[in-house]
């Protein structure tokens, strides 16, 4: 296979090349409808969707830009691939005032119709109580952190909102985390199969942002669980991440950043640097250089080598703190 083996790693790189462009592509068009330049935000979106068009999270954020432009056709098109592609949360889609222009239209109700269909083929046989418990803590979770974050983003830390927003979020997560170890200790890592894609993702988000010694308990759980397609493998490379960092070893994904008030953020300290894209896109996540944009990082490899010794002093100093 010599010859075969040559143009399997030409195919490959072109696959690395691909991907890389389809989330330069995807970064853009998401920067774009956060200036609310919804046109142009739609034109780099369909550049990726011209390469891929497989991820329900970019393709609904690309339906939005469109919507947001008048450019109907292309924003049901896009909704339609978004359901196609395992969306399932129709309640936040029409409620979303991102679609409003479009509700009003023929393809609206077919739109909404084909995916309550839908749904409830793939919600014959849920645990709908589950389900619904689930989600509402997935709600309390996510919500929380979107506030800071946007406090975070216009006001840095160690301010007062920001310090307040923390202090609820750390007593909501407790109350969220003592309803997860009782359906974890019950049931399992439930699967998508039994309550849903978002609902069981609840179940890591809040064992990701809970003590050392749950993370420490679930994580063989979770384990278990992505081999029996359970769980995701992005969402466990973050949580192997975080107890990685707090058992004193340097993270594998690259996915923990620490936010120190008055200083920019960074990268905590990170295995093999040099390879960490290679990690990340073989559980699924995408290029570190992108990732870390939302916090203002831009990922330069070889001033993190340099720096990295002075970062795990500061990470070390805070974990004696």
């Amino acid at each position: 296979m010599k010859k075969r083996i040559v143009t399997f790693f030409i195919l490959i790189n072109c696959f690395f090349i691909q991907a890389q462009t389809y989330n330069e592509y995807v970064q853009k068009g998401d920067s774009c409808y956060k200036a609310q330049d919804y046109k142009l935000s739609v034109f780099y979106f369909e550049k990726a969707f011209k390469i891929e068009h497989k991820i329900s999270d970019d393709l609904y954020n690309g339906a939005c830009a469109a919507a947001l432009s008048n450019d109907h056709k292309k924003a049901f098109e896009w909704l339609n691939l978004t359901i196609d592609n395992g969306y399932e949360n129709i309640a936040y889609l029409q409620k979303d005032q991102d679609f409003e222009s479009l509700r009003a239209k023929k393809e609206w109700r077919k739109l909404i119709s084909k995916f309550q269909k839908k749904l409830n083929i793939l919600e014959a046989n849920y645990d709908k109580p589950l389900q619904k418990e689930l989600l509402a803590i997935y709600a309390e979770d996510q919500d929380i952190r979107e506030i800071l974050m946007k406090i975070y983003k216009e006001k840095g830390i160690g301010n007062k909102s920001f310090d307040s927003i923390n202090k609820l979020m750390g007593y909501k997560d407790s109350v969220n985390l003592k309803k997860v170890v009782k359906i974890l200790d019950e049931k399992g890592w439930v699967g998508k199969n039994v309550v849903g894609s978002q609902a069981n993702k609840t179940l890591f988000l809040v064992i990701q942002h809970s003590d050392l010694k749950y993370q420490q308990k679930y994580l063989p759980m979770m384990r278990d669980a992505v081999k029996k397609g359970n769980a995701s493998a992005n969402s466990l490379a973050l949580l192997e991440d975080r107890v990685a960092l707090r058992e004193r070893h340097k993270q594998i994904y690259g996915s923990q950043i620490s936010m120190i008030p008055g200083a920019k953020a960074f990268v905590l300290p990170l295995e093999d640097p040099d390879n960490v894209d290679k990690r990340r896109a073989e559980v699924g996540l995408g290029p570190i250089a992108d990732y870390v944009k939302k916090w203002n990082i831009v990922w330069d490899v070889e001033a993190y080598k340099k720096e990295l010794p002075e970062l795990e002093r500061i990470s070390q100093e805070r974990k004696t703190k």
